[in-house]
């Protein structure tokens, strides 16, 4: 009897395991089919994307009236920022392809640039002219090779998925229809700033520069050392290390590990060892802790930063998780540019996220010209409806990319907070941001 009710308790434990086995590898087959369907649209649109902008600029070409050329444009403003988003949503981090990206933000750049100006009064020079006929020759190089590659993964059935696989492996990709096509247009960008510059066009590219960069570059050993100790000391042996392909444009490690239900990564600079991301995802129980106690540990964490004058300009909490904004501050001017974000759980104050990028990306000690006007003339420049609540002296990024020095005005309208950015040369409205509200909570018992 004994013997039966084991055997029977063993086989139902058997069939427990196997449906349990099934299920997960059902459960991981989804996940691994909706980031491959998620691939494919991001290459399908970009490819369609990149053919649209080649119409668009050649047709731009053969305008002769100013009142549409202004309109069209600001589509290839807009189709080059579409392009630049699809090819961010591809596994191409390990792979080399900021060229490319770097047209396709030369390609916006321009077009906002002129499409935002008076083309009556100042029409497109001989040397844009030129610009435009270059852009339009480039984006039909790789609205070519894209179809190339196109053509052979629907043919084919080829999978984007191998392609990341390869990649983070580093394993040998070089009969990768994909990866090769990738290649491909990436080479047909060199010469192209070399062409440019002729046309007399500086291109400033997206400011990937990492010019505060200190520290000698770290072996792979040192590099989960300090991995480890910004993923809240998750044990070495735990973490999984893969190296940027070359011509990167700064060259990373990312470690990443899984324990239990808890998983994360990171990615440090090889030289100084210096965190860009920091990211941790576990479940995050009902919040404990407050928002200010929150604030107090992530300034205790950015103190590994080892970056002076770092000051908290923003908190807001999100259902469970609180979010710090910190600036670099100098001379009492706050640089919006060189921004450290950190997320912490308040459940138990464990950070949970940072992003240092921008202030690695962009952090520079150049000296800033003084206001031409004051700070009473800016004042009045303000929408008097609005209720001012404190102000700075602020460096921001405008709608073209340069950076400019401003009056910042905290303000409130109607339960509403909005940041609003004077430029301290002219008086002109640079910018106006709407401060986010903490997330609402639905569905709670009242």
């Amino acid at each position: 009897m004994v013997r039966w009710i084991a055997i029977i308790l063993l086989s139902l434990t058997t069939i427990g395991a196997g449906v349990w086995g099934y299920k997960e590898n059902q459960d991981k087959n989804a996940v691994l089919i909706q980031a491959e369907n998620s691939y494919q649209r991001a290459f399908h649109d970009l490819t369609y994307n990149i053919d649209l902008l080649h119409d668009k600029i050649g047709s731009s070409l053969a305008m002769n009236s100013r009142e549409r050329l202004s309109p069209q444009l600001a589509d290839i403003w807009k189709i080059s920022s579409e392009a630049n988003s699809d090819v961010g949503q591809l596994p191409l981090t390990l792979m080399p392809f900021n060229k490319t990206e770097e047209f396709l933000y030369d390609v916006g750049d321009f077009a906002y640039r002129t499409a935002v100006r008076d083309l009556e009064k100042k029409p497109l020079s001989e040397q844009e002219i030129k610009l435009l006929e270059e852009l339009h020759k480039k984006s039909g190089e790789i609205e070519s090779e894209l179809r190339k590659v196109q053509n052979v993964v629907l043919s084919d059935n080829l999978r984007w998925m191998d392609v990341e696989l390869a990649l983070a492996t580093n394993d040998e990709v070089g009969d990768n229809t994909i990866v090769n096509g990738f290649k491909t247009v990436e080479k047909s960008m060199d010469g192209f700033e070399e062409s440019i510059t002729e046309t007399g066009f500086n291109t400033s590219g997206p400011g990937k520069s990492y010019r505060s960069l200190k520290g000698e570059k770290l072996s792979e050993e040192e590099a989960k050392k300090v991995a480890s100790r910004w993923l809240e000391k998750v044990a070495t042996n735990k973490l999984t290390l893969t190296k940027s392909g070359k011509g990167a444009d700064v060259p990373t490690y990312t470690a990443s590990f899984q324990d239990g239900d808890k998983n994360g990564y990171i990615d440090l600079t090889e030289k100084g060892g210096h965190p860009l991301t920091v990211m941790i995802s576990r479940s995050v129980k009902d919040p404990k802790i407050s928002l200010y106690e929150a604030s107090e540990k992530a300034k205790d964490y950015i103190q590994g930063l080892e970056i002076d004058n770092l000051v908290l300009v923003e908190s807001n909490q999100y259902d469970k998780m609180g979010v710090f904004r910190f600036l670099y501050t100098k001379n009492d001017v706050r640089f919006f540019m060189d921004s450290v974000v950190v997320k912490v759980a308040l459940d138990n104050g464990e950070v949970l996220g940072m992003s240092a990028r921008d202030y690695y990306d962009d952090h520079s000690d150049e000296e800033i010209n003084k206001p031409a006007i004051s700070l009473e003339e800016a004042r009045d420049k303000v929408n008097p409806n609005v209720k001012i609540q404190e102000h700075h002296l602020s460096v921001i990024e405008n709608d073209v990319n340069e950076q400019v020095l401003c009056y910042e005005f905290l303000t409130t309208m109607e339960k509403t907070t909005y940041r609003i950015f004077i430029n301290a040369s002219n008086g002109q409205e640079e910018k106006v941001e709407t401060l986010k509200k903490a997330e609402m909570k639905f569905n709670q018992e009242i």
